[in-house]
């Protein structure tokens, strides 16, 4: 045995020694009894799991590199110590989907606060991550903790921390609580206390009553809806919220209609993954809907579908993204509308024709909803939205598809569909077609040499267009862009996921009015710009 191999087994049975959960300690044992677990066993201790683009994520195991027991006590206290250091004062909210380990670790969270002497509220029942975000400015808290791995597979969880206004930690916040987290002493001597008050459904009849605030009452409902929740937590405060608002009861896909941590019936539970959506577009086709709308499993993104030629396609997030901000303009909403800098460039247009202020930010709506206090719209391309800033302070999968209904129903009574919307943009604007390159790895050291690949040998030209810029964002984050004529690609690693992906967009005007012939042009071009990119990153 190596003195690496000794020093790693030392420190597992530290852990063990400390770890708060029998099942997870007879999980490292086992690890540990095993004379090949070496290579699982250096993964486990690779190092803890930090805050990336949304909180702690990882997958469910024993270790500091895992999502349990042990380390949820630990960021919990390193949390309330954080606030107590900082004199912030109130409530610890705490939410929780259905995922496998949710609840415990919401009451281990709950416990850490009531133990170090703050108070603890819980979520009635595992909800949407929006009515937590929703909940943490509702009851003046302190912060709030959403205990969710939102989209991930199966075997991940998570762990998002809200200040107190409602958004999401960035620096120094998150760097200050990490460390805070690494000075916590043996878990042992954490103090628990009781797990906290259990809120009433009051919280939730709160957040309908808001929701149905966004849209206007005077807009037609006739529209038949298809809907999914994905396994996951969003049917019943969409459902009640939709009908609260007078549309008609939605069709649910009956099949992913209740949680189920296993996702049985996807892949991946992430309606951007191929293949997620197949049941929702079954049920749209075979009920007559007007549209499809999905919510990822904690309901903090809302996919659309809408139906093309003779079958249904799904609306990518930036179509949706200006469709909801050309939407809120034509009523009349005023103020800062913003996007990423990997989303499309239209929505920068819009605003600039039309006089409103515009903000661009770093991937994340940690960031998005600092764009400014003027802030009244945010989105980015990954499905999420952010239509009533002053109700949550997050993405919001329930809000959105509240006003995706509304637009879709105006269109239908003036005999137009959303397609129809999007070609009129189309036109004004010239054809902002958008994809995304996406490689999920085995191995995360695959994707620091793809970046140091299109570092070293960035293309020369894009589309037969010269590169005329390169615009590396190291050290404020790992993102590359590089820009052709009107050809923008957007390279990053994922923040949530073991991803490597690459943003694609191209600007196709409009002659003649003949937009499908600028879709197909468009079309074409991003094929030939995933090739181009995926050679500049060395994969084949």
């Amino acid at each position: 045995m190596t003195s690496t191999e000794r020093d790693l087994r030392a420190e597992a049975e530290a852990w063990l020694a400390d770890d708060p959960d029998p099942a997870t300690r007879e999980e490292l044992r086992a690890v540990l009894d095993n004379g090949n677990g070496g290579a699982e066993l250096a993964d486990r201790f690779a190092g803890p799991l930090r805050f990336g683009t949304a909180g702690l994520r990882g997958p469910l195991r024993a270790g500091p590199n895992g999502m349990n027991l042990a380390v949820v006590r630990a960021a919990a206290a390193g949390l309330v110590r954080w606030l107590a250091d900082n004199g912030v004062e109130g409530p610890l909210v705490v939410g929780y989907d259905a995922r496998h380990g949710s609840h415990a670790f919401a009451v281990e969270t709950a416990r850490v606060a009531t133990g170090a002497g703050r108070e603890a509220l819980l979520l009635p029942r595992p909800l949407p991550t929006p009515v937590l975000a929703f909940a943490v400015r509702r009851r003046g808290a302190a912060a709030g903790v959403m205990v969710t791995a939102s989209h991930n597979p199966p075997q991940d969880n998570g762990y998002k921390v809200y200040l107190g206004d409602g958004s999401q930690i960035v620096p120094p916040a998150d760097v200050e609580i990490e460390q805070a987290i690494r000075a916590v002493g043996p878990l042992a001597e954490v103090p628990l206390g009781p797990p906290g008050q259990v809120l009433t459904e009051e919280i939730v009849q709160a957040y309908v009553d808001a929701a149905i605030g966004v849209v206007d009452a005077a807009v037609p409902r006739d529209l038949l809806v298809a809907y999914t929740p994905m396994h996951g937590v969003g049917r019943d405060v969409f459902v009640t919220t939709l009908e609260a608002a007078g549309y008609p009861a939605p069709f649910v896909v009956a099949a992913q209609a209740e949680p189920d941590a296993d996702f049985p019936t996807v892949a991946f539970p992430n309606p951007e993954e191929p293949g997620a959506t197949d049941l929702l577009l079954t049920l749209a086709r075979e009920s007559g809907a007007d549209i499809a709308i999905a919510n990822d499993p904690d309901a903090d993104r809302c996919a659309v579908a809408v139906p093309d030629g003779g079958g249904w396609r799904l609306l990518r997030g930036d179509e949706v993204g200006v469709l909801l901000a050309d939407h809120l303009m034509r009523r009349g909403t005023e103020g800062r509308y913003a996007t990423t800098i990997v989303s499309s460039s239209l929505l920068s247009r819009m605003c600039a024709e039309r006089g409103l202020p515009y903000g661009e930010t770093l991937t994340g709506f940690k960031w998005i909803v600092r764009a400014g206090d003027d802030l009244v719209y945010g989105y980015e391309e990954a499905l999420g939205y952010c239509v009533a800033p002053s109700i949550v302070r997050d993405k919001d999968g329930i809000t959105a598809a509240l006003l995706v209904c509304e637009l879709a129903a105006g269109l239908k009574a003036e005999l137009k569909t959303l397609t129809d919307r999007l070609d009129e943009l189309a036109e004004r604007y010239g054809v902002h077609a958008t994809d995304q390159l996406s490689v999920r790895v085995d191995d995360l050291a695959d994707i620091a040499r793809a970046m140091d690949t299109i570092r070293r040998r960035p293309p020369t030209a894009l589309l037969d267009e010269p590169v005329t810029s390169i615009e590396d964002r190291l050290p404020e984050s790992d993102v590359l862009i590089l820009r052709a004529g009107t050809t923008r690609v957007v390279v990053r690693p994922s923040g949530t996921e073991p991803k490597l992906k690459a943003y694609l967009e191209v600007v196709e005007p409009v002659v003649g009015g003949d937009i499908r012939k600028a879709r197909e042009t468009a079309a074409a071009s991003l094929v030939a710009l995933r090739t181009e990119t995926a050679a500049a990153l060395g994969l084949r």
